[in-house]
């Protein structure tokens, strides 16, 4: 896991394929808390309840945090499997 220290609001998620994930709103605890926009339809099958409210992605997940990105161990599309709400 990377510093989790290095982690700043507005930084984007990625994916370790690339793809987005989402964008960091803040750390809460072990978690990155994603913004909303990122919660809802923008996310490949969120839907209904997984629509309009924050999400979260475990910081076990983070592999490095580099410039304005933090890229994850998982694919984008497995990442999202991870997503905690």
């Amino acid at each position: 896991m990377a510093d989790s220290s290095q982690i700043r609001e507005h930084m984007e998620v990625i994916g370790a394929d690339g793809a987005h994930v989402g964008t960091v709103d803040k750390i809460e605890g072990e978690r990155i808390k994603l913004t909303k926009k990122d919660s809802g339809a923008e996310i490949e099958g969120a839907e209904g309840s997984h629509a309009g409210h924050h999400h979260f992605i475990p910081l076990g997940l983070v592999a490095e945090v580099e410039g304005d990105q933090v890229r994850l161990s998982a694919t984008g599309a497995n990442a999202v499997t991870f997503v905690e709400e």
